[in-house]
């Protein structure tokens, strides 16, 4: 089964590569569906590393319903601007083990006006319950999409020393394309993921 999306993300595509490897975006993505604690010792980290990450989904927020491990890996040969994210791993336990193959990859490069391509493909088997499980999966995939676009605006926090901050015009303001959240706790109207 293969399920794709490709949408236009209100931000800078540093903004969209952090947001990528942060567990927190993840759990806002997926919620209120889904949600992910850690099975590591000291839980989740601010930024996924490359390597297998032990989490436990819980069906809206609360019930336990397996093992998954994220296995992540940044592969290369891409075109010049396009970064990519890969998710090899799976479930372990539960009821998305029914998929033995899991291959999630995430990819973004800029358009024309500053703001994010965001491309995302999801390859997945599970064997003779692969008719049954494609439109659950795909629902889900429109979910995210949809919690992507929204949350996109609030990732243009731009931490000191970073490229999006030195991209930052002398004005103080956002290149053309990007927009801050008006709700960041700090009051500067920039939002982080």
């Amino acid at each position: 089964m293969r399920v794709m999306l490709k949408l236009e993300l209100d931000c800078r595509p540093d903004a969209a590569w952090r947001a990528l490897h942060s567990p927190a975006v993840l759990r806002e993505v997926v919620a209120p569906w889904l949600d992910f604690t850690s099975l590591e010792p000291g839980g989740l980290p601010t930024s996924w590393a490359e390597g297998r990450h032990r989490l436990q989904p819980r069906a809206f927020g609360r019930v336990p319903i397996g093992e998954e491990v994220v296995d992540l890996s940044h592969p290369g040969g891409l075109p010049p601007g396009v970064r990519m994210l890969r998710d090899g791993g799976g479930a372990l336990t539960g009821p998305f083990a029914l998929f033995d193959r899991w291959d999630h990859r995430m990819a973004v490069s800029a358009l024309p006006d500053g703001r994010t391509l965001y491309r995302d493909r999801l390859v997945a088997h599970a064997g003779a319950l692969d008719a049954v499980a494609w439109y659950p999966t795909w629902a889900f995939w429109q979910w995210r999409g949809r919690r992507l676009r929204q949350l996109a605006p609030t990732w243009a926090f731009d931490p000191p020393g970073t490229a999006d901050a030195a991209a930052a015009r002398p004005d103080g303001e956002s290149p053309p394309g990007t927009h801050t959240a008006p709700d960041a706790p700090d009051g500067s109207g920039r939002g982080t993921a």
